[in-house]
């Protein structure tokens, strides 16, 4: 198009715009190195941080994400790349490889990134930068009569934070909860007073304790503060089994909109009241807390010295698949890497935990029994009555009298049978022992699960060759070593293996290169 035509109709610059845009558009999405390929392959599914690096090896954006995989492989997609504004297009160009960093939660995440930005300070990070900040709850303690509100900046000043918080909703359910539950007020007025009263009415619609007209006490109004702030620390967990009691009540009185309210406001609760900022310690801080909460458990417990070694059992299947079990111990609250052990499930079928649990605890207490080994402390079974009951029955058989419990996940009770359910506070020393052995425990069934599953998925390439038996498969993995060196074999090297001619090497060869 001729420079004059765009000079006397501007409507033609337009389309010219548009139509280098739509082309643009159609670029095809850029071949991605075998590197960054196999990384997109093996990501975990779990919470984390992704450092994105540029061509020289350096950082050049850093994000959290509540799913590492979901997350970093939607960079890598052709819809992203379709969709994308140019900067997001700018960083796709420049990546060149990638880093992911596991960690336990979203809220963990989110304070790496933070952490991360400032010491790398990535130039995307920059472009990218939308002041988005999580939200927190503020008290000012030194005020005539408190109260709690929403912020999303951290003043250092003398104000008491607690959050941050990546759910929204949890943190104004925890803020209502406290308000309603403690009568707190929610007035302005830095000192309320008869006057300010006149215009309100908190302490019938919103349960304020209305100190303003002497309802309560100045220090009975500050130890209701001081009982939230405890509560938002994760000190007082009988609040959220208050509300699960009326949850349970109302359901039983077939109350059952009632019922899902209270649950849905204990599952924030339950969020709001576990994000809690993480502080970085030194080993001999860890050690000299995880020596207080064998002590502190051992107390919680009633018994009558505290669990010097501790033994966790977890189970790890899918729908009864390649199930195995794993045992983890800890010795005065330290991992013990030279006492676990792993079970491959061999007695039971179908997917049934409490059967697998007593298939572990038998195998390892029966072991111990004949090479006459040193038995632990405390038998920790991950999950509720079931399991705990199926490893009880084992022990009782063998006669072996050794303390027990279960640890149900969803509010980390520790599950007694004999007696009441122990719900520990969140910061308890106690319950972060318990928490880390059974997390330990889970791992290390889950790594064992999916080596056993990926062998399996590896080596039944072989099983498409129909010249290929169960005693000729032995015999090629007995020379080879592993499957992953018979798979970069050569047609040569295939040859020189016992019972394999040069027809079936080339078959061999040419199965292995789809696989």
């Amino acid at each position: 198009m001729a420079r004059k035509e765009i000079r006397n109709n501007p409507l033609n610059l337009l389309r010219i715009f548009f139509r280098v845009w739509a082309n643009s558009a159609k670029l095809p999405l850029m071949q991605w190195p075998e590197n960054i390929q196999k990384k997109l392959r093996d990501i975990p599914d779990a919470p984390g941080v992704y450092l994105m690096r540029g061509r020289t090896g350096g950082i050049i954006y850093v994000g959290k994400a509540a799913s590492l995989r979901k997350r970093v492989q939607s960079y890598f997609r052709e819809s992203t790349w379709r969709k994308a504004e140019p900067k997001l297009r700018g960083l796709i160009r420049s990546i060149a490889d990638f880093d992911v960093l596991v960690l336990r939660s979203e809220a963990e995440a989110l304070l790496t990134e933070g952490r991360l930005i400032k010491e790398y300070k990535p130039r995307y990070n920059t472009m990218f930068k939308d002041d988005k900040r999580f939200p927190l709850l503020r008290v000012y303690l030194n005020k005539p009569f408190p109260k709690f509100e929403l912020c999303r900046i951290r003043k250092s000043d003398s104000g008491t934070y607690f959050g941050p918080y990546t759910s929204g909703l949890a943190a104004r359910a925890a803020l209502e909860f406290v308000e309603k539950r403690f009568g707190i007020r929610q007035c302005r007025p830095t000192r309320p007073d008869a006057e300010t009263y006149k215009h309100c009415h908190n302490d019938i619609i919103r349960h304020c304790s209305a100190p303003c007209i002497g309802n309560v006490t100045p220090k009975e109004y500050m130890d209701r503060v001081q009982t939230a702030c405890a509560f938002l620390r994760g000190e007082r967990p009988e609040f959220i089994r208050e509300i699960r009691a009326q949850m349970e009540a109302a359901s039983a009185e077939h109350h059952f909109e009632e019922a899902a309210a209270l649950r849905d406001m204990m599952l924030l609760l339950h969020r709001a009241v576990k994000e809690r900022a993480l502080v970085r310690k030194t080993s001999k801080m860890l050690l000299d807390e995880a020596k207080t909460g064998v002590k502190e458990l051992g107390e919680a417990l009633g018994l009558k010295k505290p669990p010097r070694v501790i033994e966790c059992f977890d189970i790890s299947n899918i729908s009864g698949t390649y199930a195995v079990a794993s045992m983890v111990a800890a010795v005065n609250g330290a991992p013990a890497p030279q006492r676990y052990r792993r079970f491959r499930i061999k007695t039971v079928e179908g997917s049934d935990d409490p059967r697998m649990m007593a298939e572990a605890v038998r195998r390892r207490y029966s072991r111990l029994q004949k090479e006459g080994g040193v038995f632990p402390d405390l038998v920790v079974v991950d999950g509720g009555i079931t399991q705990l009951r199926a490893a009880r029955k084992v022990m009782n058989e063998l006669g072996i009298k050794l303390p027990s419990v279960g640890l149900a996940k969803q509010f980390e009770e520790i599950v007694c049978d004999d007696e009441p359910n122990l719900l520990l506070s969140r910061d308890s020393k106690a319950l972060r022992v318990m928490t880390n052995l059974r997390d330990e425990a889970h791992r290390f069934a889950i790594s064992y699960h999916r080596r056993l599953r990926s062998k399996r998925i590896r080596e039944s390439a072989l099983d498409e060759i129909p010249t290929i038996g169960k005693k000729k498969k032995e015999l090629l993995l007995k020379h080879f070593g592993s499957f992953e060196r018979l798979r970069k074999a050569s047609i040569e090297e295939l040859r020189a293996a016992p019972g394999i001619g040069p027809k079936t090497a080339e078959l061999i060869r040419s199965v292995l290169e789809q696989s």
